[in-house]
């Protein structure tokens, strides 16, 4: 994987979500707000683009934040394909002694049922500095539930990364319980865009 223009990479990363992810209209969240903004995230975070420019971005926001991450993943299934992202991006950036490999996990929402009955899966283990991911922060709920699960499971927090903040309270209430929190895009970012 080649060095990557981080610049023209978040513009990139901003029309594939303006183009592909961002809707206006009137919607019900999952929180169970009204927005006349919807983020389906997954429609950029699946793609190949998406997955490229996720993996750079997300390593490189997490180096500008200083947080030295073993393992980054967040709540099923918002969160899998940019932790899937980033831990193959890192496994380039590795080849060039650019940082270190950081491994993926994934938070179930709901411990399973069978077999060692874990909530935590892959390759995550008790001791692990962790970044918790997350596609779109509206109330935080989402990376909060992430976070209990891996402290539950020994994980050390850094900080929480989204791919877009709603800027809708998501942020405040993260940090409010002691997370920083960064961002790779906003809404009003991608508002922008559609209004163009």
């Amino acid at each position: 994987m080649p060095v990557v223009d981080l610049s023209l990479a978040r513009e990139q990363l901003l029309s594939l979500l303006a183009e592909r992810s961002a809707k206006t209209g009137d919607f019900v969240l999952a929180s169970g707000r009204r927005s006349s903004l919807y983020v389906d995230c997954r429609l950029t975070t699946m793609s190949p683009e998406g997955q490229r420019l996720l993996g750079v971005l997300g390593l490189a926001a997490i180096s500008d934040a200083g947080w030295a991450a073993d393992a980054v993943g967040g709540l099923t299934l918002g969160a899998d394909p940019i932790a899937y992202a980033m831990a193959h991006a890192s496994s380039f950036a590795h080849e060039r002694g650019e940082g270190p490999l950081v491994r993926a996990f994934t938070v179930r929402k709901q411990p399973k049922q069978h077999g060692t009955g874990k909530r935590v899966e892959g390759p995550f283990v008790a001791g692990d500095q962790v970044v918790v991911v997350e596609d779109v922060i509206t109330t935080g709920g989402s990376a909060l539930t992430a976070v209990e699960a891996v402290r539950a499971e020994g994980g050390v927090v850094l900080g929480v990364l989204a791919v877009v903040d709603r800027e809708e309270g998501g942020r405040e209430a993260l940090e409010s319980a002691g997370l920083a929190v960064r961002s790779l895009a906003t809404a009003s970012e991608l508002v922008a865009r559609l209004a163009r």
